[in-house]
């Protein structure tokens, strides 16, 4: 990571006769207003028939080799900062089930249409030790992922994690996701939760996330103003959510 896009290419498959031809459209027309946005350019793309209609983009850019941000490298002492609430798995569910409110899937789409660039922009002023973008493997795995390649355990302060409007909600009310038992099953092992955690919080961990916000770890002494111009560039839902420590012998991520 920390890489600037230069040119991207459309991969495509596409019902052909099952959807109209506008429904494509809208879906390229949106991908190069992010394109766009992003500062890079649309060089072309593959279009293939499918039974499914599925989207995505390879993207080709530059970093300076002395500037690459790796998802390993978290040392003891570093704080821990999360740019995005997470929750986008279970709302979505909720959302096919008719149980969230508009309001609260407005939110989360409005957060999931939100680029990472203005929040990779601020931390290019820090000494960015590891960072990850939070996608499927969830906050716990992805956390787990910087946890195991680096010399230190990641302490995660529950309360202080930013999530999504009604998603501990819909986790209370029985919804969940395929992914989730996934991602418990691969991370558990390596998780203790202290008695501060409360059990029907803990499931926001494994959520799986669709365009997740930035974690990373940066000195704690420069944690503070790192988040203040996150906050101040309109990335308001940042937040420190933890410490990086000394290696647990037994568990690489603490929850309290």
């Amino acid at each position: 990571m920390g890489g600037r896009p230069i040119t991207c290419l459309n991969l495509v498959n596409f019902p052909d006769g099952q959807l109209p031809p506008e429904e494509l459209h809208k879906i390229i027309e949106g991908a190069l207003d992010k394109i766009t946005e992003s500062g890079a350019v649309l060089a072309g793309g593959h279009t293939v028939e499918d039974s499914e209609p599925k989207f995505g983009l390879s993207v080709t850019g530059v970093v300076h080799p002395k500037k690459i941000w790796r998802n390993v490298g978290a040392r003891p002492g570093d704080a821990l900062i999360l740019t995005k609430p997470i929750g986008t798995g279970v709302i979505f569910n909720a959302n096919l089930k008719g149980k969230v409110s508009d309001e609260a899937f407005d939110s989360c789409i409005n957060t999931v249409i939100s680029l990472n660039k203005s929040a990779a922009e601020v931390f290019a002023n820090f000494e960015i030790h590891a960072a990850t973008d939070i996608t499927g493997f969830g906050l716990a795995g992805h956390g787990l992922e910087m946890a195991q390649g680096s010399e230190s355990s990641l302490h995660l302060d529950l309360n202080s994690v930013p999530v999504m409007e009604e998603a501990y909600q819909m986790y209370e009310a029985g919804i969940t996701t395929g992914v989730n038992k996934h991602n418990r099953k691969k991370t558990i092992p390596h998780i203790r939760f202290e008695d501060s955690a409360i059990e029907s919080k803990r499931e926001i961990l494994f959520d799986p996330q669709t365009s997740g916000g930035l974690f990373v770890a940066l000195p704690a002494e420069q944690a503070k103003e790192a988040l203040e111009q996150l906050i101040s560039t309109g990335i308001s839902d940042s937040a420190i959510v933890g410490y990086a420590k000394e290696p647990d012998p037994e568990m690489q991520i603490i929850v309290s």
